[in-house]
C-alpha cells in the first residue's frame, strides 16, 4: 500500500506542476520521467501534443557510458540538449515531473546546462 501512496503523491504533484507550465515549438518543455534503472526525457510542444526530441538511458549510444546513474543521467541530459541545438532550441522549460530536484533528475538539468541549453 506503500507505495500506491507514494506514486499517488507523485502524481499529484505532477498535475500541480502541470497546471502551471507548458511548452510550446520555440520554448517547449523538458520533460523527465525516472525508473529504478533507467532516466527517459523529451521536449515537448503542448500546443500541438508532440514530442520534439527525446533521449534515455537505453539507447544505443548512452548504452555505452559506464558509471553512476547520475554520471549517465548528465550524459542523457548532454544528448537532449545536443538534440535540441539541432532543431534550433536554446530555451526550454524544465518539467521535474513530480521528483525531487536531487540526484538525477538534477543531473539531466545540468547536463542539458553544459550542453547549451537555457533552462
Amino acid at each position: 500500500m506503500a507505495t500506491d501512496q507514494k506514486t499517488l503523491r507523485r502524481q499529484k504533484l505532477r498535475w500541480r506542476i502541470r497546471s502551471k507550465i507548458s511548452g510550446t515549438a520555440s520554448k517547449p518543455r523538458l520533460s523527465v520521467f525516472r525508473s529504478n534503472k533507467d532516466i527517459y526525457a523529451q521536449l515537448i510542444d503542448d500546443t500541438t501534443g508532440t514530442t520534439l526530441a527525446s533521449a534515455n538511458s537505453r539507447q544505443k549510444d548512452l548504452a555505452a557510458v559506464t558509471g553512476t546513474k547520475v554520471e549517465i543521467s548528465m550524459a542523457v541530459g548532454k544528448t537532449i540538449a545536443a538534440k535540441a541545438k539541432e532543431l534550433g532550441i536554446e530555451i526550454c522549460i524544465f518539467d521535474r515531473g513530480g521528483y525531487l530536484y536531487h540526484g538525477r533528475v538534477k543531473a539531466i538539468a545540468d547536463g542539458a546546462r553544459e550542453g547549451g541549453l537555457k533552462l
